[in-house]
Order: structure tokens, then sequence, then C-alpha cells
């Protein structure tokens, strides 16, 4: 029997940690657990609390005993987590790098050397085998995070690593660990190649290239598989216990769920997160055409699927981060495009006949504010979206669609300046075909980023500068880079906030 208890709390806490702590506390629990909740996004159906930005504001929780607790019991109802199971990276790359705990002898060296550093000033000369289990830790520590850290990341790691053991601080580096950011590079690149021979599907898909033994191979340096759009989890292995027939036949399980009119949801997302890394391995491996991929994985055209399939990519939950920082930045983003607007140039009067349509609609509510936003945002940012975006009147012949290797389409029975923001229908186009349609301009825009990742599609030529700025400041994943202008943008809209 479940027992069900209230809980208010005056703000949310830090951390899922600090729940817990403050869940145990309050009902004097003495057991380990994990905590689901009733995700909106997917129809109540429970997921794991993972990261503690992804709980409602008001949300039913569910405590779930961990596996080491003596008196933890299996069931059915705490099995079907739809994207939450643990992914093999839960977490992004840390704004602060922790610096793992080393061997218990390092450690020892280190507290000393520590001391005598803060009262003499003296460094600390390590033996190889102890350089050699700093790097070895550090590594693995980094490759929890990302298999292929970049250059500012791998910094921050050797800054890290001074900053919390002041004697091994290089005297002879203007920085005080640049031999360690050398260190740490050849390092990953050796981490990488024993995780290749072990057979890790990450680094192992880039293993295999020209070589004196295969002379016939590709350039090591041509069609390299790794994460350009912070993936998370990237290529996965496959779990432990199945194999590719096992997935297989996992597959075809959900190909005849979907196809079923009574579907049965928890079991399609069990089963969808289970073969997420074979997935995976057809879509960066085997780099299958898109139809042929939705064919074999048609409930990615689900929505709370291809939600779930981001989430597990990328570790963010997709509609809650897209509409709540979109939805704070409206404001500013409005106001910028409107003064834009105001002035005279050719990307001025697309903004100004934009807004001026905006103006006289008649109801004007949350989603017609989100579609307008997202409609200037190309046009300010002077890019051209008329190969993305089409209208389409429903009462006319077939939409010219063909030409169009990702996009929207507006659907609606007229073609006033209304069905500009509130068409009746816009769905997602991939390789000339419409995959799914959404109520709403901003869901069908949402859904087609996250199956951009899904897919491991390109962004739009023509619309780079939108994507990243979706992407990198909206959604938050970023690689330290911005394009020009998406800076720009970037800076005008935090600097009244």
């Amino acid at each position: 029997m479940e027992i069900v208890r209230k809980m208010t709390l005056a703000s949310r806490p830090e951390s899922v940690n600090e729940l817990q702590k403050m869940i145990k506390e309050k009902f004097s629990i003495d057991f380990d657990f994990c905590l689901s909740y009733e995700d909106p996004d997917f129809d109540g159906q429970l997921c794991s609390l993972v990261d503690i930005e992804e709980l409602p504001q008001k949300a039913v929780l569910k405590l779930v005993r961990s596996e080491s607790d003596a008196s933890s019991i299996a069931s059915d109802d705490t099995i079907i987590l739809p994207h939450a199971m643990t992914p093999e990276r839960a977490q992004r790359w840390p704004d602060v790098f922790p610096v793992p705990a080393f061997s218990y002898e390092v450690e020892l060296i280190l507290g000393e050397g520590n001391f005598n550093h803060e009262r003499t000033g003296k460094t600390l000369k390590l033996s190889r085998g102890q350089k050699h289990d700093i790097l070895e830790t550090l590594a693995a520590k980094m490759h929890s995070f990302k298999a292929y850290p970049n250059d500012k990341e791998i910094s921050l790691v050797a800054e890290a690593l001074v900053t919390t053991h002041p004697c091994l601080r290089e005297a002879g580096s203007q920085t005080g660990w640049y031999g360690w950011k050398n260190s740490l590079k050849f390092k990953m690149g050796n981490f990488r190649t024993k995780l290749s021979r072990a057979g890790y599907s990450e680094v192992a898909v880039n293993s295999g290239k020209r070589s004196r033994n295969n002379p016939d191979k590709q350039s090591p340096h041509t069609n390299i598989k790794r994460p350009k759009r912070a993936e998370v989890n990237f290529l996965p292995n496959f779990p432990k216990g199945e194999d590719g027939a096992s997935l297989e036949r996992q597959r075809l399980q959900i190909v005849d769920e979907v196809m079923k009119t009574d579907k049965n949801l928890p079991l399609i997302a069990k089963l969808m997160q289970t073969t997420f890394s074979l997935r995976r391995k057809e879509v960066i491996n085997d780099d299958l055409p898109v139809g042929e991929i939705l064919e074999r994985w048609p409930a990615l055209k689900m929505e709370s699927q291809i939600c779930a399939e981001f989430h597990r990519i990328t570790n963010i939950n997709l509609k809650n981060h897209f509409y709540a920082e979109l939805d704070r930045h409206v404001p500013r983003l409005q106001s910028l495009f409107r003064k834009k607007a105001a002035r005279t140039g050719k990307v001025s009067e697309v903004l100004d006949q934009l807004f001026n349509t905006y103006d006289l609609q008649e109801q004007v509510d949350v989603n017609v504010r989100r579609a307008a936003v997202l409609r200037a945002l190309p046009t300010y940012l002077h890019e051209d979206d008329s190969g993305f975006l089409k209208l389409w009147d429903a009462l006319s012949d077939e939409p010219q669609i063909d030409n169009i290797p990702v996009g929207l389409l507006l659907i609606s029975a007229t073609s006033t300046d209304a069905a500009l923001f509130c068409p009746e229908k816009v769905a997602v186009v991939l390789e000339g075909n419409t995959v799914v349609d959404f109520p709403t301009f901003a869901d069908a825009f949402v859904m087609l980023f996250a199956l951009i990742y899904a897919l491991h599609l390109s962004y739009p030529k023509d619309l780079a500068n939108t994507f990243d700025f979706i992407q990198k400041v909206l959604m938050g994943l970023e690689d330290g880079k911005l394009k020009p202008r998406v800076l720009s943008l970037k800076n005008d809209i935090l600097s009244t906030e």
C-alpha cells in the first residue's frame, strides 16, 4: 500500500541531494532512496529526478528505495521510467571542475606538499609513477563528462588541479599549469586509445583509420564522429546483457506497439530507453537516411519520445527548459526587434511588416508572443528563412516541400496574415516529407530542434545563427564559441537583466 504525504517548501532546493535530505528529516525516513516525479511533458508518467531544475513548481514525487538498501523490494511500478534510467553520463561538463581524490599514497604526498608550500612556497617534485596516477585519475574524471574535451576545458582542469593543490604549480610557467595542460592533452589521447581497444563505442568509432598497416582506409583526420553540439550521451555502448540481436527484437516490439490503436505508452518508453544505444549506432555509425530511421523507429514521431530522446542525449528537459528561457527573454527580445524595426534598411522593413501584422492580431496569448519572437529571430540575425518556412493553404494543391531538407510547414485553411502566427497546425518537414505536426509554431520549432539532435542532422545552412542562438543561448548547450551576431544578441538581451 502506498502512503501519500504532502510537503510544502519555502523555496526550491539547490540540488536533488538537498531535497532528499529535507524529505528524510520531514518524514523521519532512515533508508536511502531515489526520487521520481510525474512529468507533465509525458502525461504524468514517472521520470527519475536527476536535475532539480526539471522539477515542476507543484510536483508529485515518488520515493523508490535504492537497490543497495537491504529492505528494497523490486516491483513493476518502479521500472517503467520513460527517459530517466541513468544514462552513461548523468552530467554535462561542470562550470567548476571537481578535482577527484587520487590514490592514498599520492593524497598523502600532496597533503604534505600543500602544507610545506603554504609555509615556504616550495613546490613538490613528483615521481613518474605519482604523476601518472594524477593524470590517469584526471583523465577518467574528464571522460565521465566528455570523451573529447576541448582546449579550453582541459585548461580549466589544469587550473583546477594547481588551485586545489598549490604545491603542483609550475614555477617556470606564466599560468602555473601550462605543462599540466599539455600532459593532460596527451593523457586523454592515450586514455581514448585504451577505451577504443576495449570496445568503447564513442571512441572506437573513430579508430581503424588509415595507417601503415591499413593504407587504403580513410585519413585519420576525416569523418571524425564526435559530439559537436554539447551532447552528453553521444554514442553509448549496448546495455549490459544486451546485444544487437536482443535489441533488434525489442525494436520490432516497439514497431508493433506503435501500430496499435491503444498504445502501451509506458512499455514503448521503457523499450525506447533500452534500445537507445542501438538507435544511436544506426544514426551515427551506419548514417542511415532520415526516412529509413523513422520507419525503423516510428516512436520518434511521438512527441513524448522526441522529448525523451533529447533528454537521453543532452540530460536536459526539452520543453521545460526551452519555454522557461524563451518566455524569460520574450519581452527583451520583442523590445530589441521593435527598435530595429523602427530604423531603415531591408532588415528593418521586414521586421516592421512582421510586427504590424502581429499588432493586428485580435487575440495575443503566450503562443502568439512566442511565435512572433521565433519568426522575427532569423530576420534580426540577418538570415533568410524562406527556404525553412512554408505557408500552405490546406484547400489548395499539395505543398511544394520536396526541396526542404529541414523546415516547418504552416498549415491553414486561409492565407490570411493571422496564419503567420496562428496556423491551424505546423508540420515538421525532414528531407521533403512531413514527419509530425503540432498545434503551435513554438511546439513545432522546439520539436524540430530536438529531432535534429535525435537524428544527428545539420542545421539549415541559411539559419546557422538562429539555431546557434537556440542551442547555446536558450538551451544552454554551449561549447564556448558563439558566432559574432549571436554573441551580440546575447549581450543585448542580458545587458539589462
